[in-house]
């Protein structure tokens, strides 16, 4: 990646519970507004766009752009399960620096119903039924009443715990410290604290999991506006955020031989990261802030081995010793992340683009991470399954 591709916008909106927000399409084109303002174009500038949900009709993209726009640009749209707003932007970027176009647009929304998330379609093999067939193999049948996310991350983490002879309470801390990060973001849903004796006293879900250890369905809307370094030099445009990595992986054989940690992604995490790592030349030791993709808190203390932060084993003292807020060695989901901030589906990777994008700039107010940032990293992860993991660079305007 010689000619890095530059982020020149982003924008959100405010996430909400279900029945509590706009429909997609007002929501999708607010943010959109947001990431052209904040870069300083016109809908007129972009190109091509790619834009990401997961519960929607067809061309629910073109829905929401045309509030903003007609301007007969190619318009994408993108599911990819919960790393479907990582993947919007991924392509977004591969079209900006192929040289395709100069300057392309990535939303991501979605507009969620209360409860866990069930099948749309049960008159066709499911996407995840060689996932199941593996869980259900290893760990036994669940109950029908368990939220079918909850099966697997729970199963990791339950998995984690009988390998490293962890205190399935270590889960639970990362929830109050994600309720502290969310307590300084006026974009999260969760912004109350919690202790951790009300985390482990909230509802059992299955395995290590509490109800408050699970991110709630989401309504919400994020976009990023990004562009080669030469357009922006052109017109003008801060040009101060790039990527300057990025790779998407899917599963591999070893996702299906039996070990819970892969069959959730922890091999995708580990090779998009790895291949990032190379293509940045910027490691997690280089890395003070990152947005991770902490569906459940078992996911998000397994990534933290995944993708370098801590080796092998010894997330639990990473977490004990703080190393993963403010004060520690790096500050993981600023923003609150998916159990606080909320898991609009198509909008989270978005989202998290925009909060490391504000982290970069000195922008993130009072959540903003102290000292010198050089780098950002983003890990967003969807079942069935991709990983998209990208490292953002402050470079000299």
């Amino acid at each position: 990646m010689s000619d890095k591709v530059v982020v020149a916008g982003v924008g959100m909106i405010p996430f909400t519970k279900p029945g509590k927000s706009e429909n997609y399409d007002v929501m999708g084109a607010e943010a959109t507004r947001r990431a052209l303002a904040d870069a300083g174009i016109g809908y007129d500038a972009v190109q091509q766009a790619y834009v990401g949900y997961v519960f929607g009709d067809s061309t629910s993209g073109q829905k929401a752009l045309y509030h903003v726009g007609q301007t007969g640009i190619p318009i994408v749209n993108v599911n990819n399960n919960c790393s479907t707003g990582s993947s919007a932007l991924y392509m977004a970027r591969q079209a900006v620096e192929s040289g395709a176009v100069d300057v392309a647009l990535a939303l991501g929304f979605e507009q969620m119903t209360p409860g866990a998330i069930t099948a749309s379609f049960t008159d066709r093999p499911g996407a995840l039924e060689a996932f199941e067939t593996v869980r259900d193999r290893v760990r036994g049948i669940p109950d029908d009443a368990v939220p079918n996310a909850a099966t697997f991350f729970g199963a990791a983490g339950q998995q984690y715990v009988e390998d490293h002879g962890m205190d399935p309470a270590v889960f639970a801390h990362i929830t109050v410290k994600s309720r502290k990060h969310a307590a300084a973001n006026p974009y999260s849903v969760f912004r109350a604290p919690l202790s951790l004796e009300e985390v482990l006293g909230s509802p059992h879900i299955y395995g290590p999991l509490t109800r408050f250890q699970c991110c709630p369905p989401t309504c919400g809307a994020a976009a990023a506006v990004v562009m080669s370094q030469e357009y922006a030099a052109k017109h003008g445009i801060r040009a101060d955020v790039v990527i300057a990595g990025q790779a998407m992986a899917t599963d591999f054989n070893s996702t299906f031989e039996g070990d819970m940690l892969r069959l959730i992604g922890y091999d995708m995490a580990a090779d998009a990261s790895r291949q990032v790592y190379e293509q940045s030349g910027i490691g997690p030791e280089d890395v003070r802030v990152v947005e991770l993709h902490d569906c459940f808190t078992t996911n998000e203390l397994l990534t933290y081995e995944a993708i370098g932060l801590t080796p092998a084993g010894t997330a639990e003292k990473f977490i004990l010793e703080g190393d993963n807020t403010y004060g520690g060695r790096v500050v993981t989901n600023p923003s609150g992340g998916l159990i606080s901030k909320g898991h609009p589906l198509g909008a989270t990777g978005l989202a998290q683009c925009a909060e490391l994008v504000w982290q970069l700039r000195g922008q993130a107010e009072d959540r903003q991470v102290e000292g010198r940032l050089d780098a950002a990293l983003q890990h967003n992860l969807g079942l069935g399954g991709a990983c998209v993991v990208t490292m953002y660079q402050k470079v000299s305007a």
